[in-house]
Parts: structure tokens; C-alpha cells; sequence
């Protein structure tokens, strides 16, 4: 509502066609902007406001703590600043809609009909997030009827759904994948939305990552087209933490923690050996959080390839000339390289890769690099070498989840569920600087964010044409065994 002294964007008119994802947008003093998320009223006009009714169900269930404390619903004013860090004088900027149970609904427990779909790779806790989603529709709103659609969003041409209950999914978080199923592609939003109508489901509940939130856009577009009283959620689910405004995704604790496994089973190989070099590719084609997250809390990692900072093989200061030397100095390396560090080099090497005999090499940049150093140091006929690759990924991305991360898809289910109780849609939800937030689905859509010298993550949004289009060096690895910090370099996602 936003009503205190601040101004909202006129809605269409009900004879307006429908604009493409028209942002709702808030503005207010000192700079202050809202980026708001759809509510079913804005394109249902004729549902009067006082159609919302008192979340009975939700304070019967916590009565005793309200006896203590009035204030446990969010406030409708409530808003999370995107960036806490300001200068004196700047104005206020953007925030977003603050996420928890409010005080009114928009949704009778009787009427709703809720599904959830999973869709893209696999991700620890997926599981988790169902079950919390099926939990807290029936013990905190009294919802009954729960869908599963089995195989992504190709389940909705099809029948394959399954009855959700608290029984049903009382176990599946101690069990690594998805027990809908998942899939990718298979989005036709017009089938979805049709299917939508046709099993009279009125919330959908979807688990994927930038491309599926761009389907669950589309979905949303057309719900709104015709009009239905129908609530989208998201609940961003990627591995490789690269998800744009929040702070982080699900799953990434575990995967951090589980590659670890993998980096100290690297060191042990070559430290078991004569000159031997551990290998280990880990998750990350548009960023390196879980390789450098993973490398920092091994200590046991010589040297860290991610996409943002780019390098080279040969030459003064390039890898081999680093593996080298720490060779002589330690008797061993230990090397992680992220799947999409390095990826300009493996594209370019067309001639290295065709003389292999491996055709793996041309496919999987850490099977390219190990072949790239066993080819450098034959060559140099003056060290012999043991090297071993690990490539743990599907290993990471089938395990369930732990605890830090299991209390955090809790929170994820929990938020998703108050939002579209409330008449949410068109919205995803996560944490802005330690604080669940409702985020329009076009925010996060299309842009991958990215680690800074700083360790923050970072997109192409905010960033000059003129700094994307940047050219950077590559990084040196050392000069007189100092690393040149003049020669470091970072990757502005597109």
C-alpha cells in the first residue's frame, strides 16, 4: 500500500491491454523507490480492497505468542533496503516489499488449490523446500489440497501429479534430489496456464533457477492476461549461488561444505605423490562462489580459476610457470578450477583438442586443463608428474541438504507461502542483506551476479555500457613469487 506520503504508479485501466511485465514501482521521499511486486487486485479491479479477510487461521495458530507480541505480522509498509552502505546526502534508493505473514489474506483455506513444481538441475535441499511449502499450507492456513507436478514444467501437459500431504512429505528432506521429478525446457505458457485453469489451481509454487523464473514470468504474463485469481511464487534454487539481488541461494552452504570433501581428497592424492598435482572442477559457469568459497575454507588450494578473472597458460606469470614453481617449493598442487573459468582458451585450443584422443576433452574444461599440464610438463622432459582429476558435481548436487541450509529453505517455504496467502504473484522470494524480501520476477530474470575483488556479489545492471564492454588483461599469477594485483581482473556478467 504504501500510502504514508508516498506516490504508486497509476494502474491500467480495465479496458488497457495488459503491458509486458509492467514494473510497479513505488517512489517516495529522499530518493526512496519500492520495486513492488504484483498483487492479484492490480488486474483483478472489480475484487473490492475489503476482500481481504483476518488471518484467522494464522493467529489461532499462534495465539500465545500474540498474546506477547502484536507485532509478529509484517507491516504493509514494511520495505528491505538493496544496499545498506550509503554516502551522506545520497538518496534512500531501491528497496523491496518486506516478506512474512500478514495480518489480512487474500485466500480462503477452503478455496485454495495449490501446486509446486521443480524444475533444472538438481540442488541440495530441493526436497526441503516441497516438503515446507506442503507443511505450511496445511498447519499455518489450514490449505488441504496440495499438487505435485511430476517432470518440471512438462508435467502440466500431462497428468502426472500426486497428492501432497504432511504424511507424504514428512521424510523427503533427508533424501538428496527432487521426488517430483525435474526436467528442463517444456515451457509453453499458454499449455501451462491452460492446465492451470483446467485443474482449478489458484497457487503455483515454482522451485528453478534464472531460466525457469523466466518461465514462471511468462506463466505469470499470461495468468494476468486472463485475468485469473491466480498466485505465482518463486523460490530461486541454483548451486552455484549466482542468483542477482539476494544473498544467497539455497543449497550453496551444503555444496561448499561437500567440495571440500573433494579438494581434501585432491591434496591427499598429491601430496601421496612425486610431483603430483590434484585437479578439482567444481560447479560455477557464470561465477566462481563455490570454487573460491571452497578453496578459502580448504587453505589446502594452490591456486583458484574462476570465469571472473581471467588467464593464461604459458609464459611469465601464466599457470604453468606457477605449477612449477610450487612443485619445487612444496612437491605438490593442488588446482580447483570452476566449469567456466578459462572457457575463451578451451574454445580457442580447437587445435590441442583435436589431436586428443579423449573426446571429453572438448566437452569438460577440467579434463582440457589436466591434458593441457600432463602435454606442458612433457614437453619440458625435465619433471615428470602425477596428476589426478576429481569432478565431484553430480556428487554435490544429490545430497540433502544441511543444517544451516535446511533452516533456510524453511524460511524460503515459509515466505513463499505468506506471499501468496496474501495475494502476491509475479514475485520470488529471498534474502536482501539478512532479510526476506518479495522480488518482482523481471528483477531477477536474464542477469547473473558475480564475485568482486571484494567478495560481494555483483551484476551488469548496475554497471556503465562502457565498463561491460571493457577489454582486461589477463591475471598474472606471480611475478617474483608476489601475485600482481595490478593484473587482477573481474568479469562483469551480461
Amino acid at each position: 500500500m504504501f500510502c504514508n506520503g508516498f506516490v504508486e504508479a497509476p494502474l491500467p485501466c480495465d479496458t488497457a491491454p495488459v503491458a509486458e511485465f509492467e514494473p510497479k514501482i513505488v517512489y517516495g521521499d529522499d530518493g526512496f523507490v519500492l520495486e513492488d511486486v504484483p498483487h492479484v487486485t492490480d488486474y483483478l479491479h472489480e475484487l473490492p480492497i475489503d476482500a481481504f479477510c483476518f488471518n484467522e487461521i494464522y493467529a489461532e495458530c499462534h495465539q500465545k505468542w500474540l498474546i506477547v507480541n502484536r507485532q509478529y505480522f509484517v507491516h504493509d509498509d514494511d520495505a528491505v533496503a538493496e544496499k545498506v552502505i550509503v554516502h551522506n546526502g545520497s538518496p534512500r534508493g531501491t528497496h523491496f516489499r518486506r516478506a512474512g505473514p500478514r495480518q489480512r489474506v487474500y485466500f480462503e483455506s477452503e478455496e485454495v488449490k495449490a501446486c509446486i513444481v521443480t524444475c533444472g538441475s538438481l540442488c541440495p535441499g530441493i526436497n526441503t523446500v516441497i516438503r515446507e511449502i506442503v507443511c505450511g499450507l496445511y498447519n499455518m492456513y489450514g490449505v488441504k489440497r496440495v499438487l505435485g507436478i511430476h517432470g518440471g514444467y512438462k508435467g502440466f501437459h500431462s497428468r502426472n501429479t500426486i497428492s501432497l500431504t504432511p504424511k507424504a512429505v514428512n521424510d523427503i528432506h533427508k533424501r538428496g534430489g527432487t521426488v517430483l521429478e525435474t526436467s528442463r525446457g517444456g515451457h509453453n505458457a499458454t499449455r501451462i496456464v491452460d492446465s492451470i485453469q483446467d485443474r482449478g489451481i489458484n497457487q503455483v509454487y515454482i522451485i528453478g533457477g534464472d531460466e525457469t523464473h523466466k518461465g514462471a514470468s511468462k506463466i505469470f504474463q499470461e495468468i494476468r492476461r486472463r485475468s485469473l485469481k491466480v498466485s505465482v511464487a518463486g523460490i530461486p534454487k541454483s548451486v552455484d549461488n549466482d542468483i542477482m539481488v539476494i544473498d544467497r541461494s539455497f543449497g550453496f552452504d551444503t555444496a561448499v561444505e561437500e567440495a571440500q570433501r573433494a579438494i581434501n581428497s585432491a591434496h591427499a592424492e598429491a601430496e601421496s605423490a612425486a610431483n603430483g598435482i590434484g585437479v578439482v572442477k567444481l560447479m560455477g559457469r557464470q561465477s566462481g562462489f563455490i570454487a573460491m568459497y571452497a578453496s578459502l575454507a580448504s587453505r589446502d588450494v594452490d591456486c583458484c580459476l574462476i570465469p571472473e578473472s581471467p588467464f593464461y597458460l604459458e609464459g611469465r606469470g601464466g599457470l604453468f610457470e606457477y605449477i612449477r614453481k610450487r612443485l619445487r617449493e612444496n612437491g605438490h598442487v593442488v588446482i580447483v578450477i570452476a566449469e567456466g573459468a578459462g572457457r575463451e582458451l578451451h574454445c580457442k585450443d580447437a587445435q590441442f583438442i583435436n589431436r586428443q584422443v579423449d573426446s571429453r576433452i572438448s566437452e569438460d574444461v577440467g579434463f582440457w586443463m589436466s591434458a593441457k599440464i600432463k602435454d606442458y610438463f612433457n614437453r619440458q622432459n625435465k619433471m615428470g608428474i602425477t596428476l589426478k582429476y576429481i569432478d565431484p558435481t553430480y556428487m554435490i548436487g544429490a545430497i540433502p541438504c544441511n543444517a544451516a541450509d535446511s533452516v533456510y529453505c524453511t524460511l524460503l517455504a515459509h515466505n513463499a507461502v505468506h506471499g501468496a496467502m496474501a495475494g502476491y504473484t509475479g514475485f520470488a522470494v529471498g534474502p536482501v542483506n539478512g532479510r526476506h524480501t518479495y522480488i518482482p520476477l523481471n528483477i531477477g530474470c536474464g542477469l547473473d551476479s558475480c564475485l568482486q575483488p571484494i567478495s560481494q556479489a555483483s551484476c551488469g545492471q548496475n554497471m556503465s555500457s562502457e565498463t561491460k564492454e571493457m577489454k582486461k588483461p589477463a591475471t598474472q599469477l606471480f611475478d617474483d613469487g608476489f601475485p600482481d594485483d595490478k593484473c587482477v581482473t573481474k568479469r562483469i556478467a551480461a
